[in-house]
């Protein structure tokens, strides 16, 4: 049997540590001319420098000076809207459509949204952040606003009439007498190309709601996620793995893969070992035959699940830059009542319902890649390094994605994919196990807070000091009206492969803070809801919190709690009522009022809740990633329990809405209210404080 072999140049990626930073302008790999070659004729509106979301690194909003993005209409009438976001369950397809098709004032159904493929849409960060609504939306509305003045100046020039007199609806423009004239129509067989002027009016959002695009195609399994696609003369692959983290390959056996089938092709570089085969068993059964000896790494006892793990997170933990205001001494001297408390959140997984899956396709010196990403354009990056080659020569598509909410900011499946396809020399499609998504992607960070308080008798907090280990600073910095505060994040050395998650870090820093400030009230023995409210200035906050009590009927019944959050623009407050069972809480009953400025879509947004409201439930109660000696021990649904139907209450939304504010995205703020709601309802039902994440492990 020949060797099949194939080496490849060793690189070392990091994928959670790249910087997402705007390229200069290049030529796509397919050329944009070329994309509007195949529109053909019709108005073509071009971003000016500006107009899209970019920059060095998450947080930036610098804007590079040139840019290439465009909506089309073309002589049919119908509207391709090109944008760099991805679609990964939160609906955006349908909210950025419904704002083209707003300014335009044509019918949702006549718009093509282009997302996610690096050849044909301009750069884009990526879809993190809840940055898509505020962002991206009023972009699209300037760029459909500005191809609708364009065509009623073509109306009135066409009919030789006051533009006044003209009217638009329905993807129709309306003239003297009862003349119509078709979007279409009216652009057929001319090449029009325009820019969005700065001052081009847009409209408000009309708080209207819309039905999903293309549900049918995902109700009734016709979508087509990675992990469907083919390509002719396809091959599946497989990687070998670890037995453990920090695990290194010592020896590799594969002298007995030729009883397999000589159709098998080994790629074997440094650590890296993958087989690619004609069908997904073959590959399977060839993964097995290899035998590889290992060395590893010496893990510290305590960096493991269970009591020693967060001290040791502290231990290991840097300085930080602490955020000061007055002095907390001089505010735990006027307490009259202080308090110390520490509370811990547990590594959870994404558990997306989509694993990890690259389809990778080698055209000469030339790479497309399909795959499950939030950062398409990161993922070029990572594999133009990987194989030294520019960034235009690699081609990433994002088809809708099953599922991520910062899970899939990485790469890594795209990079192995590509290098098994490039040694076999026919495009590889690679799907990770579920053990190896459990296992091999990266987790919410488990995090240590501890927080010291001091309040007045009348019930004014004189003194805060947070310090949060490992888990992140996100609205680490509370609204509370506290005039001596010290609040500090100390990152930490992390026993696993940690990154972002939905909501971030705001979920643990709202649990700490809502969990304290609830024991607070109680120390006080005043009502939890007014004890907020006394110390809260933050009108957005206090009217969530208002709107939550008032539907909840709060401070009726056993078992109930409330709590208040914030981030990325938004307002939440959470009730809940609970009961417990033997070592299980139920949850019977959720109140969540949300402040998203302007309301967009009104039943996808109360739909984003709920399915936030449901997400919360795992890492509220049950939810925990069990590992010691370099390796995790539930890495199956069978033995990492989820959300189920039964874990469901019953949900109600309360919609706080602000027409004249700007619309923040709606796809991570919700989640952070549960939690703390939940753990002060426990305590009110039977008098256990829990102060840790998950909360059935403290019954």
């Amino acid at each position: 049997m020949p060797d099949r072999t194939a080496q490849i140049e060793p690189v070392a990626i990091e994928p959670e540590r790249y910087e997402l930073t705007a390229p200069p302008a290049y030529r796509f790999a397919v050329d944009r001319r070329d994309f509007i070659g195949l529109l053909g004729g019709g108005l073509l509106v071009v971003f000016s420098a500006g107009a899209q979301e970019s920059g060095r690194g998450r947080r930036s909003e610098a804007l590079p000076q040139e840019l290439d993005a465009w909506l089309h209409i073309g002589e049919d009438g119908a509207v391709s809207l090109c944008t760099g976001k991805t679609e990964v369950g939160q609906n955006i397809r349908t909210s950025l459509s419904q704002a083209a098709a707003e300014e335009l004032h044509c019918p949702i159904a006549s718009i093509k949204l282009v997302m996610a493929d690096t050849a044909l849409v301009p750069y884009d960060m990526g879809t993190f952040g809840s940055r898509t609504t505020p962002t991206m939306a009023p972009q699209i509305r300037r760029a459909a606003a500005t191809a609708r003045e364009a065509l009623l100046d073509l109306a009135a020039e066409k009919w030789n009439v006051d533009r006044a007199k003209l009217s638009i609806a329905d993807g129709k423009i309306a003239g003297p007498g009862a003349a119509t004239i078709g979007f279409g129509e009216l652009t057929k067989g001319q090449k029009i190309s325009k820019t969005i002027a700065p001052g081009v009016p847009v409209a408000r959002p009309l708080s209207q709601s819309a039905p999903k695009v293309a549900a049918r195609e995902f109700v009734t399994g016709q979508h087509k996620y990675t992990s469907d696609m083919t390509r002719p003369g396809m091959l599946y692959g497989r990687v070998l793995r670890p037995p453990a983290f920090g695990a290194t390959l010592a020896n590799l056996d594969a002298s007995s893969l030729p009883g397999v089938t000589p159709a098998v092709t080994i790629v074997h570089e440094k650590n890296f070992v993958g087989v690619a085969a004609p069908d997904a068993q073959t590959a399977a059964a060839a993964l097995r035959q290899i035998k590889a000896e290992w060395t590893r790494e010496a893990v510290p006892p305590a960096a493991a699940s269970g009591p020693g793990l967060y001290q040791y997170l502290k231990q290991t933990a840097e300085p930080g830059e602490p955020n000061v205001q007055g002095s907390v001494a001089d505010g735990m001297a006027a307490a009259d009542i202080k308090l110390e408390a520490a509370y811990t959140v547990a590594y959870i997984a994404h558990a997306p319902l989509e694993p990890r899956a690259a389809l990778a396709e080698w055209d000469g010196g030339k790479l497309t890649v399909w795959t499950g990403s939030q950062v398409p354009f990161g993922v070029r990056s990572e594999l133009a390094s990987a194989f030294g080659i520019p960034d235009d020569r690699v081609r990433v598509i994002v088809p809708d994605t099953g599922a991520a909410y910062g899970g899939k900011h990485s790469g890594e499946c795209a990079v192995e994919a590509a290098r098994l396809a490039k040694a076999a020399g026919k495009p590889v499609k690679l799907v990770w196990t579920r053990e190896e998504e459990f296992t091999w992607s990266y987790f919410r960070p488990a995090g240590l807070i501890e927080i010291s308080s001091g309040v007045h008798r009348d019930g004014a907090i004189t003194a805060w000091e947070c310090h949060n280990y490992n888990s992140g600073g996100s609205a680490l910095l509370g609204k509370y009206d506290i005039p001596n505060q010290r609040n500090a994040f100390h990152p930490a050395k992390s026993p696993l492969r940690q990154g972002s998650y939905r909501g971030l870090a705001a979920t643990a820093n709202h649990f700490a803070r809502e969990v304290h400030i609830d024991e607070l009230a109680h120390a006080l023995k005043m009502d939890p809801l007014e004890f907020r409210l006394k110390n809260l200035k933050d009108d957005r906050l206090r009217a969530v919190l208002q709107a939550a009590a008032e539907r909840f009927r709060w401070g009726q019944g056993q078992g109930i709690g409330i709590a208040c959050g914030f981030e990325k623009n938004g307002y939440i407050a959470t009730c809940a009522q609970v009961a417990v069972e033997e070592k299980r809480i139920r949850i019977l009953r959720v109140v969540e009022a949300f402040d998203c400025g302007a309301v967009v879509n009104p039943d996808h947004l109360k739909n984003q809740i709920q399915g936030a409201i449901a997400m919360a439930l795992g890492g509220a109660l049950f939810e925990q990633i069990r590992f010691g000696d370099g390796q995790i021990s539930n890495a199956r649904f069978s033995q990492y329990r989820v959300p189920r139907f039964s874990d469901m209450p019953e949900i109600d939304v309360v919609l706080v809405d602000h027409p004249d504010l700007p619309s923040a995205g709606a796809g991570e703020t919700p989640i952070v209210g549960l939690a703390p709601a939940v753990a002060n309802a426990v305590f009110h039902l039977n008098g256990t404080r829990l102060r840790a994440l998950p909360l059935e492990g403290g019954l």
